[in-house]
């Protein structure tokens, strides 16, 4: 009944598009909000079936964020797996107060951790910059229609952005990823790596000056701007 009224009301008043786009990306996410709560119920009550939903509600989402971290397909790959079996075991122990995004990539960032910790534990237990004292990096742990050559053009840049951010500590990589690529608020960042929100704003300012310094010095001339608030 809410889509047909705003269907009926957009029909009537000339909204703009950006506008439009905004009414139906809120009531895409409604819509995936209450599709995500009414699938965790059903596994929460012991249908597995609802299990698939979810996997493939999240597919994308949660392989590309766990490649960020461990930079490996088949890790990844089996990493995923991995985060699946927990929620199974774990679903009854969910919050359903908590944002269920937030509750899943916080258990598949626990798993890649463990994992890059038995790979190479150095990459994350060395201290980072703040100094032989500070924290470790453990602890701080498409598209629309367009001109095929403004196509090429856009693939070209994007794979430029993602060898350097390929590059970036787990740190940066890890924040960006959950900002940009999942779009997460800024406080359900924070709820995935169990830090203050003044932590992930910094990781993130420094994180984007990073990324920004690593594109001007690969590819001079041309203009690289972001803004992670």
């Amino acid at each position: 009944m809410f889509a047909v009224c705003t269907a009926a009301c957009l029909s009537l008043f000339p909204l703009s598009a950006r506008i439009t786009n905004m009414i139906a990306a809120v009531m895409a996410a409604e819509e995936a909000r209450v599709g995500v709560e009414a699938e965790v119920n059903q596994l929460r009550r012991g249908d597995f079936d609802a299990l698939s939903v979810l996997i493939a509600r999240y597919q994308n989402r949660l392989y590309r964020y766990l490649l960020r971290l461990v930079r490996n397909a088949a890790d990844a790959e089996d990493l995923f797996q991995q985060t699946w079996i927990r929620v199974a075991q774990q679903i009854r122990k969910y919050d359903a107060s908590r944002n269920f995004d937030a509750w899943l990539f916080t258990l598949a960032r626990h798993l890649a951790i463990d994992h890059l910790r038995r790979r190479s534990p150095e990459s994350l237990d060395e201290p980072m910059t703040d100094g032989p004292r500070g924290p470790t990096r453990a602890a701080k742990l498409a598209a629309k229609e367009r001109p095929a050559l403004d196509g090429i053009l856009e693939r070209e840049r994007d794979s430029r952005l993602a060898e350097c951010v390929a590059e970036l500590p787990i740190y940066y990589r890890e924040v960006l990823s959950l900002r940009f690529e999942e779009e997460m608020k800024l406080g359900d960042i924070a709820v995935v790596l169990d830090a203050p929100l003044s932590t992930v704003k910094t990781r993130l300012r420094r994180g984007l000056e990073s990324l920004r310094a690593r594109l001007e010095s690969a590819y001079p001339g041309e203009r690289w701007t972001g803004d992670g608030t």
